[in-house]
């Protein structure tokens, strides 16, 4: 049976939980509710959870690296758990996808996302499935690091609540179904269909 990898991307600390960048880590918070997988043992250079959930085995990973080294804990949990890149879902914040959307897709590059980058470079794949979580473009007079690691208003925090909840649907129709299906179920925009 193979494993199914689900990984979120963000940084470690107190001090950037609930950021733009720590969407990744808000999407497996939601997966270790929705299944009863707490992700607390230390593994792989990340905080993982182990279990079963749409009649898989599951992996859910928070990296605690910080997010430009992402690559470590994705090419360790790749090894440590004999996984392909092709079963292993990685949830990442998007500046260039409007506030609230999601985007699922089979594969792809790093675009201008660091976190990306260093995974691409360090497994030499980039046919990973993947969501990514739309944080809203930076402002003119932001620095776009202050901007990733800026925190949400909260009437934006109720539109990234349901992303973050769409994001986790997405993940579970890929665990059960496939990529295929889950990029036809979500990748409508919030509130069509």
């Amino acid at each position: 049976m193979t494993v199914k990898l689900l990984i979120g991307l963000g940084n470690p600390g107190a001090q950037y939980a609930h950021t733009r960048h720590n969407a990744g880590f808000c999407v497996i918070e939601r997966l270790s509710n929705l299944w009863n997988i707490p992700v607390d043992r230390a593994r792989c250079h990340g905080l993982v959870g182990e279990g079963r959930a749409e009649g898989q085995r599951v992996i859910l990973i928070k990296p605690q690296t910080f997010m430009n080294l992402s690559g470590d804990c994705v090419a360790d949990a790749l090894r440590w758990y004999k996984a392909e890149p092709k079963d292993t879902m990685i949830f990442s914040d998007d500046i260039d996808l409007p506030l609230g959307q999601i985007r699922v897709r089979p594969f792809g590059g790093a675009g201008t996302h660091n976190g990306w980058r260093d995974i691409l470079l360090k497994t030499g794949s980039d046919r990973f499935p993947r969501v990514r979580v739309g944080v809203g473009g930076k402002p003119p007079e932001w620095d776009l690091a202050d901007w990733v690691l800026s925190r949400f208003s909260p009437e934006d925090q109720k539109l990234m609540d349901a992303a973050f909840d769409r994001a986790a649907q997405a993940a579970r129709c890929f665990v059960e179904k496939g990529i295929e299906e889950a990029m036809n179920v979500y990748n409508r925009k919030a509130g069509e269909g």
